[in-house]
């Protein structure tokens, strides 16, 4: 899994979508407010990883509070994607520290479940 650090964004997305749908879950992190956002230059979202490992490294300094949490894929497709569209958030596929991630938007998601 921590093989994921090396690669670029784009190749952990790909990854990351093929470990989605083999374990069924997405993890977010979350802290004592709900889910974790993040903020990019241009938009927010939600952070999502393919493992608990993945998001704890995740989990430091302003986040260190924060734990992961696992959705079944399930609940993320039919609850979290047409809530975060409704919400105009994106979905931050994967980031790893001093990396952000490929940030997709809810659709995309949907998308590249269906082909992984």
């Amino acid at each position: 899994m921590n093989n994921l650090i090396e690669k670029s964004a784009f190749e952990r997305l790909e990854a990351s979508f093929s470990l989605f749908n083999a374990n069924e879950q997405v993890w977010i992190l979350t802290d004592e407010h709900g889910c974790v956002m993040l903020t990019t230059d241009d938009e927010d979202g939600v952070p999502v990883w393919p493992s608990d490992d993945l998001a704890k490294l995740w989990a430091t300094e302003d986040w260190s509070d924060c734990e992961p949490m696992a959705i079944t894929l399930q609940d993320f497709m039919q609850k979290w994607i047409p809530g975060m569209e409704k919400d105009g958030l994106m979905v931050m596929v994967c980031p790893v520290p001093a990396e952000e991630g490929e940030v997709i938007p809810p659709e995309a998601f949907v998308e590249y479940i269906s082909k992984s």
